[in-house]
């Protein structure tokens, strides 16, 4: 399968209201950040384990290792989990950006250094997380 067969696929089972806003992100997200890269990790690692939960992943930016080593990766992902959502901001320099920037307006979810999470959309302020979304996208790393 291809990527966006692998995103159709994950998206449609996920279970009744989690699979309704997985769609609306999914859509937000190509609306958000039209012609980036799409991907699709099923949270296993180099040696298939089971390491995540899966990831659907828009654009693209470095990640920078010690010794000089690089690796790309997706620089917003959203992944369905065991009590909601979590919208993925990676690569931002500032780990406290999100929290200070949005926290005390995106409603109830719960905000670190590169994470949103939140049991279901009607629980945020989507134009908040379409913010924070558009930040992570141009955010230098």
């Amino acid at each position: 399968m291809n990527v966006k067969e692998l995103i159709k696929t994950y998206i449609t089972t996920q279970p009744g209201q989690k699979r309704l806003d997985m769609e609306v992100l999914h859509k937000l997200m190509l609306k958000t950040a039209p012609g980036c890269k799409l991907w699709f990790h099923d949270g296993r690692n180099e040696q298939n384990k089971i390491v995540s939960n899966p990831n659907i992943g828009y654009g693209a930016f470095l990640i920078k290792y010690a010794g000089g080593k690089t690796k790309e990766w997706f620089r917003i992902g959203i992944s369905a989990n065991t009590t909601g959502i979590s919208v993925y901001i990676l690569g931002l320099a500032d780990k406290t950006y999100l929290a200070k920037t949005f926290g005390k307006k995106i409603g109830k979810a719960s905000l670190t250094g590169y994470c949103i999470k939140f049991k279901s959309l009607k629980d945020i302020n989507i134009e908040v997380l379409e913010a924070a979304i558009r930040y992570g996208m141009t955010a230098e790393d």
